[in-house]
């Protein structure tokens, strides 16, 4: 079975530079063996183009030497200010987009993001187990019973009843559509995620409840996150370990009671008494 998945994941890691996306580089590593770390980023560097009239454009860097990995288990806070880098670095991470230089290595397969905006990963034209099951459809591994089967139990492990399946995204409230979101990116058994500012939106009371659950997840699923947020509060909550970038470059870095007790950079006591 194993060798089965490891074949499609080779067949969708070769049609991935016709679909448009940029292929993830993969670390040879057994599976059988654990590997200490989930993701490494070395020394990447990386920005766009704005269109030309002549040739391919003006180029704009946005990522400047960023270094930095990720061990198994981990959460990883990412903080900073808007227009900083963080959603071109996640985007790099996922292989949406590639690096100018440096290296992005995956010691797991099948990343996947958790949006800020549920609407951005939730179809609301269909139903939430459409929605649900559609991942697992186009991977084309389980038939039908097992696929409704798998969106059940994901339901159930973010803490949604059963009637929430035939639901539309817009007929749920604002922390079951988040729920819904999670449950979408977990469907596939990923080992690594990236939260995207995924409690921002919503009341101090729903992002308690959505913070837990991220929590309760790691433990059951044995997850890793990078976890993106403009919330020091929210990030010392949840996160061990903590990026702080600024203008495209990692200022600082370091468990999150070494940054925020004894800030070394003057951004990030900027950020922090910000925060306070």
């Amino acid at each position: 079975m194993n060798d089965n998945v490891d074949r499609i994941d080779d067949i969708v890691e070769s049609i991935a530079p016709v679909l448009g996306m940029e292929s993830i580089e993969k670390a040879a590593e057994p599976p059988e063996v654990q590997h200490p770390l989930v993701l490494e980023v070395k020394h990447v560097n990386g920005g766009y183009r704005t269109p030309g009239l002549i040739g391919r454009g003006k180029y704009h860097q946005v990522l400047f030497d960023v270094d930095f990995n990720i061990r198994h288990g981990e959460i990883m806070g990412l903080v900073g200010e808007s227009g900083t880098g963080k959603s071109t670095l996640a985007k790099m991470i996922l292989g949406m987009e590639k690096p100018e230089q440096g290296q992005i290595i995956h010691y797991t397969k099948r990343p996947q993001i958790i949006f800020q905006d549920p609407y951005s990963s939730l179809n609301p034209a269909y139903s939430v187990e459409w929605s649900l099951e559609e991942p697992l459809r186009v991977f084309g591994k389980y038939d039908e019973p097992e696929r409704k089967r798998r969106v059940r139990e994901m339901l159930a492990r973010v803490e949604l009843p059963e009637e929430c399946l035939y639901a539309k995204p817009s007929e749920l409230s604002g922390g079951q559509r988040q729920r819904v979101s999670i449950a979408a990116a977990l469907i596939r058994r990923p080992r690594f995620i990236i939260a995207d500012e995924p409690v921002s939106a919503l009341d101090v009371t729903i992002q308690a409840q959505i913070l837990q659950l991220l929590r309760d997840l790691r433990e059951e699923l044995d997850l890793s996150y990078l976890f993106i947020s403009h919330d020091l509060n929210v990030v010392y909550q949840l996160c061990d370990r903590v990026l702080v970038m600024k203008k495209g470059r990692i200022v600082e870095q370091g468990t999150v009671d070494e940054v925020y007790d004894h800030p070394k950079e003057e951004y990030t006591k900027q950020l922090l008494a910000a925060a306070q």
